[in-house]
């Protein structure tokens, strides 16, 4: 079932009916629906599928459709003779259980007609993988051949080569550590408090009245910082006024602002016109609990036994993940694998914008 907050087009979603599912913390479900977006065919060995997992704010729309046209957040990857050929592989996207893209969420209504806001349980990255293998043995998939994400997607993709060796044959993790760091959690922290603090967040009991969009605005300003890199932000901005204003001016206050300022405004409008708050929440706090070895005797133990072949990558300029977080991964995963590293001045989203640089080694290291 659809709920406001998603945008995509008649006809460009599917959904998929999973079952009850008890969450890892305790909290249940009596019935959860994952929405996604396919593209190609599955064979008859249900063998050539490959899953990519969107990041935190992403949907399932990672390429243009027939039913939505529009462009795909990683369109340099996936489509006919891309890196991930759609020619050649069933490539399937689902939306993270927790959000507002057509997967059951706050938003969404319980058996009864009223929706979830406060009641819906604590999701971790696990979860979302366990709820995503549901819906790959609905469609008949046996194995994924790859499994791919960016930031949160690149847990996911982690996540699901460590919990199921047996369905991954290759892995691709772009931009995203094995457990996320004490700052990762601190940016988090502040970015959930942000939406929690609104005055109109009612506990996420918000639904029929106003939406907390103060606070979520703030957390989108926060968190998108760390997607950009300082020195981009200077060569964009640096300390200039926007248009005449002067940032100062005779006065006890100052009356005018930064550019850098309008940006960050305009960031966090886009995210209002799309994203729910709850799910805002719900997603910030199951990528602070991504822990790939949590109950499997930490990181090294838990990547020791991942049979995947890997892929990873990170961000020259990434000040959120550095790549060093990357190497950890490399280092302990069995067997010699390098960290490939994308070119770009903007930092973390560098992911997004430039994956398209790795195309080709992606493609001779997991045989696509």
């Amino acid at each position: 079932m659809l709920n406001d907050f998603g945008d995509r087009p008649a006809g460009a979603l599917n959904t998929a009916d999973v079952g009850a599912y008890t969450f890892e913390t305790g909290g249940h479900l009596a019935e959860v629906t994952i929405a996604y977006e396919t593209w190609g065919t599955l064979n008859e060995d249900g063998s050539n599928a490959v899953l990519v997992a969107h990041a935190l704010t992403g949907d399932s729309h990672v390429a243009a459709t027939p039913a939505d046209p529009s462009l795909g957040w990683w369109e340099g990857l996936l489509g006919p003779g891309r890196p991930i050929d759609t020619q050649r592989w069933f490539v399937i996207a689902p939306a993270m259980v927790g959000g507002c893209y057509g997967s059951t969420g706050p938003a969404s209504l319980d058996p009864e007609g009223k929706p979830y806001g406060s009641r819906f349980p604590f999701v971790t990255i696990r979860d979302s993988v366990h709820l995503e293998a549901r819906l790959a043995e609905a469609l008949g998939i046996k194995k994924f051949h790859t499994v791919i994400g960016g930031s949160m997607g690149g847990a996911r993709a982690l996540e699901w080569a460590a919990t199921y060796p047996e369905m991954v044959e290759g892995v691709a993790v772009f931009a995203c550590g094995a457990a996320s760091t004490a700052e990762q959690i601190a940016f988090g922290q502040a970015q959930v408090l942000a939406v929690e603090n609104d005055q109109h967040f009612s506990g996420g009991d918000y639904y029929g009245g106003t939406a907390p969009q103060s606070g979520l605005a703030l957390a989108r300003r926060i968190a998108h910082i760390t997607y950009r890199a300082e020195s981009e932000l200077a060569a964009r901005f640096g300390r200039s006024a926007q248009g005449t204003e002067d940032p100062f001016g005779f006065t006890q206050r100052r009356r005018g602002r930064y550019q850098v300022e309008s940006y960050l405004d305009h960031q966090a409008k886009k995210l209002l016109q799309r994203f729910d708050p709850n799910a805002y929440v719900v997603l910030t706090e199951a990528l602070m609990s991504h822990d790939v070895g949590r109950g499997r005797g930490g990181v090294e133990q838990a990547l020791a036994g991942v049979t995947a072949v890997p892929f990873l990558a990170a961000v020259e300029t990434d000040r959120l993940y550095f790549p060093e977080q990357s190497q950890r991964i490399a280092d302990a995963i069995p067997g010699e694998h390098r960290v490939h590293i994308i070119n770009s001045p903007i930092g973390h989203d560098g992911f997004l914008t430039s994956a398209e640089q790795l195309g080709e080694p992606m493609r001779e290291t997991l045989r696509l």
